[in-house]
């Protein structure tokens, strides 16, 4: 069994399409047992009552909070363990529910629905934000990600609520969800998906909340994998050291030298507090795990 959880902002006309959607992929499918949570968050127009209306239960909010929140509060109010979130814009295809379903059921803690088309690749800002960010989140995580925030995506209540304090209550709640997952060895399946025009105007700021997702993925790093970004001052301040060395040489300058050597033992340093980062991670995971231990 599972249920389908809907943030919404706004989406008064709209939203009734996407509960019948839901609706009818529930029917076809003979998913008994199906709910369809919408959380309205802090609508200034009729998104609770055409939601109410179309016969999805109703969480509403008395002013907006966030996207992550909104997702937050509608999975702890799930009755079923399966959780399925869509976006209440018609983005997402809803009729792929059952493909990711399907490749649930094979084992992986999470599948998500990867966007590709024209309607995702929209103006030339927005896709190169978009790769810088995807960059980031590949860096932090080791691995390819071919979609690093996609709103279409299944997972389990009792997997997700355990990282609930380590996830976003804004826009970025699915990349954190994302690095969540990816950075606690859970498998990760990405299925392709047609990315939909939207209906209504979008509520995402792209400088703002692009900003705020690079706030939380250098968070994440500092976090899951401390020791990368020590790394990369570490190996800035190699170079520094490298182009000062060269110019010393070059036109004999003696203060180009000693910032070389200044920077070489900068980068040792660095070099060496992201050891001591990585020992001090290791040692609060081997006590939570103790305290754990002694819990049970």
């Amino acid at each position: 069994m599972l249920t389908v959880v809907i943030p919404a902002y706004n989406e008064g006309s709209v939203i009734a399409v996407t509960v019948f959607d839901v609706q009818k992929v529930i029917e076809l499918n003979n998913l008994q047992g199906a709910e369809i949570i919408v959380v309205d968050d802090g609508s200034s127009d009729k998104t609770a009552e055409m939601s109410h209306k179309s016969g999805a239960t109703t969480i509403t909010h008395p002013h907006n909070i966030g996207y992550g929140r909104s997702l937050k509060d509608g999975i702890r109010a799930a009755k079923n363990d399966t959780i399925v979130i869509t976006d209440a814009d018609g983005t997402y295809p809803i009729d792929m529910i059952p493909v990711l379903l399907s490749e649930y059921e094979k084992g992986f803690n999470m599948v998500v629905g990867a966007r590709q088309g024209e309607n995702y690749d929209e103006s030339f800002k927005k896709k190169s934000l978009r790769l810088v960010l995807k960059k980031l989140v590949e860096f932090t995580a080791g691995r390819k990600i071919p979609d690093i925030n996609s709103g279409l995506r299944v997972f389990s209540k009792k997997e997700v609520l355990p990282y609930f304090s380590k996830l976003c209550d804004t826009f970025s709640f699915t990349t954190s969800l994302t690095l969540a997952y990816m950075m606690n060895g859970m498998f990760v399946k990405y299925v392709p998906i047609d990315y939909m025009k939207r209906e209504g105007t979008t509520k995402v700021r792209l400088f703002r909340d692009s900003m705020r997702t690079m706030q939380f993925i250098v968070e994440a790093i500092m976090f899951y994998n401390p020791i990368k970004i020590f790394i990369v001052f570490s190996a800035l301040l190699l170079l520094f050291a490298g182009f000062n060395f060269v110019l010393s040489f070059a036109f004999q300058k003696t203060i180009t030298f000693y910032l070389g050597l200044g920077s070489i033992l900068l980068s040792v340093l660095m070099f060496g507090i992201g050891l001591l980062s990585v020992q001090l991670k290791h040692i609060l995971y081997s006590s939570g795990e103790s305290n754990k231990s002694h819990d049970t």
